[in-house]
């Protein structure tokens, strides 16, 4: 699977999720994102394989991991939260 073709179906794969799980039990206004909400962080393909993690404009601390096996022509979709951040000063 090319680049431009992957892409397209982890941004759709994250419109998706976002448009359904957002709106389950949610007291605030519905949220509809469409694939120019999507942008990618990190794209990398090895051989067959794909591999990107990708976030939204909205503003919840997700982010998204897609994996596509070239070899099984298979396509695996992770969501996380970002729950934590710490700055670590290194020495020179």
């Amino acid at each position: 699977m090319d680049n431009d073709k992957f892409i397209q179906l982890c941004k759709e794969k994250v419109v998706d999720y976002t448009n359904t799980t957002m709106n389950l039990n949610s007291v605030n206004p519905p949220v509809h994102i469409n694939t120019s909400d999507v942008y990618v962080v990190w794209l990398n393909r090895t051989l067959q394989n794909n591999k990107a993690l990708l976030s939204t404009t909205i503003s919840d601390g997700m982010y998204y991991e897609v994996t596509y096996n070239g070899d099984k022509n298979e396509m695996y979709f992770d969501a996380y939260k970002h729950l934590y951040n710490e700055e670590i000063k290194l020495d020179k």
